[in-house]
């Protein structure tokens, strides 16, 4: 990325203008009610910074997978309530895949977005690699920037990609490798070890000839997860798949599981084995580079606890605690000895919020990998 990315600063006065702020509300619920907010206070920085200069916020989020029609289970009216708690005076429009012209990157669906906007702010790092309209279509026309969370996460992940420190390990979870292939070949360029956790790890053991039960995996990606782990053989590095997994049986039993998973059974997440493992082989590491894992294995367990303890995923995640450091929900790119609260998704990522100055491009530049 050899152009600068616009910031804040770069937008000029901002005083009387509307500004819409393309922000991550994909916030975890249960039922209507927010368990975690945080997503929602990482905005904030950039929000305050905007209203403090007199602009009026207008912000805009997606909200799990309502594909492309109205759906009440993903109205943003829970997230609304509390914004305006934490930024009274803030604009928050409905779920933007409500209209499937936000998937598709549909013209029309980026002009009723900028219509009476004035200016445009990315801080969606989560989102901001995918050709989407609300991503992709406002800096066509509008003076645009990176919001305060996005530029640090750009100032970090850029640092440890451009002079990283080894000993090197990224942690990668997410349920699919088809949106994080070339986030992983890249990172085998530069990391010493990879460990792979989340529902993304099935598709890596299905190529290692172990069967998944009922776990979500993508079939077409096989063969790509066979031809990553041998492209780690050859380039020395390390790739760390689950010892056991947590999900539930066949009768819908919280359970932990061996890789071979029996007919049946379902997987949501790297087990206590994975956590230990990692721990033992890599501590004291330079950087760690964390991403998010499932959260649906963090959900089940929270339901399950008074069954089963501590038993599954509150374990593997106890061991990461007790570190200094920690694994799942909301980590990010941390020197060793650091907390993170950030996310990583990916140097695709990185290199797609060039968008926010570089309106014409659509595709993350990873290893070319079109990400959508």
């Amino acid at each position: 990325m050899a152009d600068r990315i616009p910031t804040l600063d770069d937008l000029g006065p901002v005083a009387g203008k509307r500004v819409l702020v393309r922000t991550d509300f994909n916030v975890p619920m249960d039922g209507g009610t927010i368990t975690d907010d945080f997503r929602i206070r990482a905005a904030l920085p950039t929000i305050q910074w905007l209203m403090s200069r007199g602009a009026v916020v207008v912000t805009a989020s997606h909200l799990g997978r309502p594909k492309g029609a109205p759906n009440p289970k993903y109205s943003m009216a829970p997230v609304r309530a509390r914004l305006a708690e934490l930024a009274p005076g803030v604009e928050l429009l409905e779920n933007l895949r409500f209209d499937p012209g936000e998937e598709a990157n549909d013209p029309a669906f980026v002009a009723s977005l900028v219509n009476g906007i004035d200016a445009y702010v990315d801080d969606a790092f989560g989102a901001c690699h995918r050709a989407h309209a609300s991503i992709v279509g406002p800096p066509l026309t509008l003076p645009s920037a990176m919001g305060l969370l996005l530029q640090k996460e750009v100032e970090v992940l850029l640092g440890l990609r451009q002079q990283p420190k080894h000993p090197f390990v990224a942690v990668l979870g997410g349920s699919k490798i088809s949106d994080k292939l070339g986030v992983v070949e890249a990172l085998l360029g530069v990391v010493d070890s990879l460990v792979i956790g989340g529902a993304m790890c099935f598709t890596f053991l299905a190529a290692q000839g172990n069967p998944i039960g009922d776990s979500l995996f993508e079939p077409d990606q096989v063969d790509t997860c066979r031809r990553l782990l041998e492209m780690s053989k050859t380039n020395g590095k390390t790739i760390h798949l689950p010892e056991d997994i947590v999900g539930v049986d066949a009768g819908g039993n919280f359970a932990t599981f061996g890789v071979r998973l029996p007919d049946g059974a379902k997987g949501f997440d790297i087990g206590p084995g994975l956590g230990s493992c990692f721990q033992r082989h890599h501590h004291g590491r330079t950087h760690r580079v964390l991403e998010r894992t499932d959260g649906h294995v963090r959900r089940r367990a929270v339901r399950c606890r008074h069954a089963h303890g501590r038993t599954g995923h509150g374990r593997h995640q106890g061991v990461h605690r007790g570190g200094r450091w920690r694994l799942g929900g909301r980590a990010g790119a941390v020197p060793s000895g650091r907390r993170g609260r950030s996310r990583l998704d990916g140097w695709g990522s990185v290199a797609g919020v060039a968008r926010a100055g570089r309106p014409a491009r659509s595709r993350s530049v990873a290893k070319g990998t079109e990400r959508t």
